[in-house]
């Protein structure tokens, strides 16, 4: 379809966040900026949160992943193994970690680690967590805005780095006064419009091949689309491995996440902050399962429509449309904008686009507070006015824009587009000495040198865990490393601080 239309859908959708931003920023500060005045619906922030944790990259990504192979036989279902792990992850951050950040009253959860260790472990953590925000945001957003180079700025001879700076301008403009207070709202308006286009997506799909719910679970099933349950104990995807990883996954990103945690402490109090992690977690797994769902969809349509699958030279399966490969990543678009009606294909656009906002606004945000307030100490800063402090955020908030550009870059050089596999992994070796810094808060009582040493030992932890991953299945007999990375880097951090840790002293 026309890509000056889609594009004209894109700028529609634009303006209508800068709309919600004018009347939610009004009257702001510093606090509305961090931590929405401790006022947030828990409700809005609830519905919110599924599209931040959702992302472009689920929306695009997963239901890619459903007719890939793995070996000799489709994915299928095997991420909601993940999606599992994920329940019970959120039932801890719900029931451990809030208690804690609400009782300790924290606007940066990594006060935690101050109040605990000291300066060091409180720095180390907050530059664990800018590191792996920035990576993993910029993963998620260099998906998106390359699906927008490819099926629309492209045309007009757009350069992907315009396009880029574009797309990251727009989400300049409407958090750079708000923040917090501004994204509660327009992360519930994109949550609900990526959800709609993903149950247009099945029900006309559905309608075009005639089946029922019940009929196409009967097919995928048939075709080997709906494997869930990972059997052999040497895979990288064995079930286990995949639950309890996806458990500290949820743990690390999300619970030692300041971009999510900050959502959820910015709701009043900690009875509705819990209301609200529950009623997030059942909403999300449901919602990930209709994108699998979709994927297993996909493919039959692209199947139905022409496509076929085909060994390629190395020997790897691929799906071929007009002789394109449309496997994983590129499914999604080409079936919206190439082979459905063109309602579906702004359906999907706007979709897209509003599972790329709330991943990006909310990381943006996260990240300048972070950095204002962890390295920079801004809420202490009994020196600076309001008004100092708010030139120092927005210069924060600029300049953190910047270092999302080069990041997505880099990323486009690289060239892989087969990103939530990536995403999972560079989790593991960044969220990994975060885990480790706080379980060793949490669960034991010793107490830690003012060192450089703890920063040594949480950049240590991540080189080690890449050797051992790269090198499992030479040195355990075939056993290979996937998403347990995590617990590995995590329980190495925790071992090098019980090592340079100390008896705590008891104060009478």
């Amino acid at each position: 379809m026309s890509a000056s239309l889609l594009f004209s859908f894109v700028i529609g959708y634009f303006v209508l966040l800068l709309v919600v931003a004018y009347f939610t920023s009004r009257n702001s500060n510093n606090d509305s900026f961090f931590i929405g005045n401790r006022n947030s619906n828990w409700m809005l922030v609830a519905f919110g949160m599924v599209g931040t944790s959702l992302s472009g990259v689920t929306f695009v990504s997963v239901p890619g992943t459903v007719g890939d192979f793995a070996g000799s036989v489709h994915k299928g279902f095997a991420y909601f193994q993940v999606v599992i792990g994920y329940f019970f992850g959120y039932l801890v951050v719900a029931f451990v970690l809030l208690p804690l950040y609400y009782k300790m009253n924290l606007t940066s959860i990594y006060n935690y680690l101050q109040k605990r260790f000291g300066t060091i472990a409180y720095k180390t953590g907050a530059l664990f967590f800018i590191i792996s925000r920035t990576v993993g945001a910029t993963a998620r957003l260099y998906l998106v805005i390359f699906v927008l180079q490819e099926f629309i700025l492209k045309s007009f001879g757009v350069p992907f780095i315009v396009t880029a700076l574009i797309i990251l301008l727009m989400i300049l403009l409407y958090t750079f006064e708000g923040g917090v207070k501004t994204i509660v709202y327009t992360d519930t308006l994109q949550t609900s419009l990526m959800l709609l286009g993903l149950v247009v997506a099945v029900v006309y799909i559905l309608n075009n091949l005639d089946l029922s719910v019940g009929d196409a679970m009967q097919t995928l099933t048939a075709k080997g689309y709906t494997n869930i349950f990972n059997t052999d104990p040497m895979s990288g995807g064995f079930f286990l491995k995949q639950i309890i990883g996806g458990m500290f996954i949820t743990i690390s990103m999300f619970g030692l996440d300041q971009e999510m945690m900050q959502k959820n402490i910015s709701v009043k109090t900690l009875k509705d902050s819990q209301k609200n992690m529950i009623t997030f977690n059942l909403v999300s797994a449901g919602v990930n399962f209709l994108f699998l769902l979709l994927g297993g969809l996909l493919y039959l349509y692209a199947l139905n429509h022409g496509a076929e699958y085909a060994q390629a030279a190395g020997g790897k399966m691929q799906l071929l449309s007009e002789n394109k490969n449309i496997m994983g990543d590129e499914l999604f678009p080409t079936m919206a904008l190439q082979y459905m009606p063109q309602a579906i294909s702004i359906i999907f656009i706007i979709a897209l686009i509003s599972a790329l906002f709330p991943s990006a606004d909310g990381a943006l945000t996260a990240l300048t507070s972070s950095f204002c307030i962890d390295m920079l100490g801004l809420k202490r800063r009994d020196d600076l006015t309001e008004k100092q402090k708010k030139k120092i955020r927005l210069t924060v908030h600029l300049s953190f824009t910047v270092i999302f550009l080069f990041c997505i870059m880099i990323f486009y050089r690289i060239g892989d587009r087969s990103i939530i596999d990536k995403i999972l992994t560079l989790a593991g070796y960044t969220y990994g000495p975060l885990l480790g810094l706080f379980a060793f808060g949490i669960l034991s009582k010793r107490a830690l040198p003012s060192t450089y040493l703890i920063t040594i030992i949480c950049l240590a932890a991540p080189f080690i865990c890449y050797f051992l991953s790269q090198n499992s299945a030479k040195l355990l007999g075939g056993y290979q490393i996937g998403i347990e990375l995590l617990i590995i880097n995590g329980l190495l951090t925790y071992l090098g601080l019980l090592s340079i840790s100390k008896k705590a002293v008891v104060t009478q």
